[in-house]
C-alpha cells in the first residue's frame, strides 16, 4: 500500500518525532500484536520508529545499515551494506564508473568497521531481537533512493519473517513504488511531487546524536522488552 500525498505544498513535519507519530496511524493494524518488531534505520529512524513502537505496543531494535559511496564523491551512493552480511550494489552505477573490484571492497571494509562500531555503540550488550517468524516494520525518517532500506530488506529477508513492511513518512513517489515488488507492504505517508530531498520536508531536520539513539532504546526496552532470541 502507497499513501500518496495531498498535494505538493502540504506543510513539513516539525520534527521526526511528529513525523512517527502522523505514520503510526497507518499502522493501526499492527497495534497490540505479539508478533510486530519495529526495526529503525539509525540514526534519524530511531526517533520516528520509537513513537511507532509507543503507539503500537511493539519492541524497538536498531538495524545498521550503511551507505557506500562513490570515491571522491561520497554522497552518491554506489550502494549499503546492512546488519547480517548483505551487500547491495547498484550496478549501473558500478559499470557506468568502472569501478574495480578492490575499490569497493576498500569501501565496503571501512563501512563494515563503521556498522559494527554502531551496534556495539545502539545496543550495548543485548542481543538483537530474534526476526524469524514475526511481522517486522522497517523504518527510516524518509526515502530519497532506497539504497539503504533496499539493503535492509534483503538483510532481513535472510532472517525468514512472516511479513516485511517499510514505513517512512515521506519518500519519493517512484521509490516507494519499487519497494512494493520486494515488500509485503510498503507505506509512505507522503510523496509530494517534486520530491527533491527527505529533509526539505522537515522543519527541523537537524542530525539525531548517538546519544539520542542510546535513550531512545533504553527507553523503548524499558517499556517494551525485547523478545528473546
Amino acid at each position: 500500500m502507497i499513501l500518496p500525498s495531498r498535494s505538493g505544498t502540504e506543510r513539513r513535519f516539525a520534527d521526526r518525532r511528529e513525523a512517527g507519530r502522523e505514520l503510526a496511524d497507518q499502522l493501526k493494524s499492527y497495534r497490540g500484536r505479539s508478533d510486530v518488531v519495529v526495526l529503525a534505520l539509525p540514526r534519524g529512524g530511531v526517533p520516528v520508529g520509537f513513537e511507532i513502537a509507543e503507539a503500537l505496543g511493539a519492541p524497538l531494535d536498531v538495524f545498521v545499515v550503511r551507505k557506500l559511496g562513490m570515491p571522491g564523491h561520497p554522497e552518491l551512493a554506489i550502494g549499503a551494506i546492512a546488519s547480517g552480511g548483505v551487500r547491495v550494489l547498484n550496478e549501473d552505477l558500478v559499470h557506468w564508473y568502472q569501478l574495480p573490484d578492490r575499490v569497493i571492497e576498500a569501501i565496503a571494509d571501512e563501512e563494515q568497521t563503521e556498522l559494527g562500531r554502531r551496534e556495539r555503540e545502539y545496543r550495548g550488550q543485548r542481543p538483537p531481537i530474534r526476526l524469524g517468524a514475526r511481522s517486522v516494520i522497517l523504518v527510516d525518517d524518509g526515502l530519497a533512493t532506497g539504497a539503504s532500506m533496499r539493503a535492509a530488506v534483503q538483510a532481513v529477508r535472510a532472517h525468514q519473517p512472516a511479513r516485511v513492511v517499510v514505513a517512512v513518512p515521506v519518500g519519493a513517489r517512484d521509490t516507494c513504488q519499487a519497494f512494493a515488488d520486494i515488500t509485503d507492504e510498503t507505506i509512505c505517508a507522503r510523496t509530494p511531487e517534486p520530491f527533491s530531498a527527505v529533509g526539505l520536508w522537515y522543519r527541523d531536520f537537524s542530525q539525531t546524536t548517538d546519544d539520542e539513539v542510546r535513550d531512545l532504546l533504553q527507553q523503548a526496552y524499558g517499556r517494551v522488552p525485547a523478545p528473546q532470541r
